[in-house]
């Protein structure tokens, strides 16, 4: 079982510098995360099409189904971000990172689990509390 955050999934499907890397995880299966990362790998995909001009609306359009249906076949498996704010909250004050990022280590740390992420400093934050922490 892992937990990958938004990160990971988005180098995943905008196919960014280490993806195959993540792919692998994501076929070993038990892949979990917060319900936020639907959100955020959304909002990368509108930003590679909107803002850096990389993708075409149609391909924005067809990362974003793939996001969905990952989800939605359970390939991802998301659970409410309610069950991890307070902890997250705590981590993020503790530890300087936004709630955001919190809410995956809080995942990670309460599934007792290791942590998919490409953010170096959402890492170095999780292996400070113990969490096995796996940068791609």
């Amino acid at each position: 079982m892992i937990v990958i955050d938004a990160s990971a999934l988005a180098k995943y499907l905008l196919r960014e510098e280490g993806w195959e890397r993540v792919s692998g995880h994501i076929r070993s299966g038990g892949v979990y995360s917060v319900d936020h990362v639907v959100k955020e790998v959304a909002n990368a995909i509108w930003k590679h099409y909107c803002v850096r001009g990389v993708i075409g609306g149609d391909k924005a359009r067809e990362l974003y189904r793939a996001l969905r249906r990952m989800v939605s076949t359970g390939v991802v498996v998301v659970e409410s971000e309610g069950r991890y704010i307070d902890e997250a909250f705590e981590l993020s004050v503790a530890h300087g990172l936004t709630v955001y990022d919190a809410l995956y280590v809080a995942q990670a740390l309460r599934r007792e689990c290791a942590l998919l992420t490409s953010d170096e400093r959402q890492a170095k934050a999780a292996r400070g509390i113990g969490v096995r922490a796996i940068l791609v």
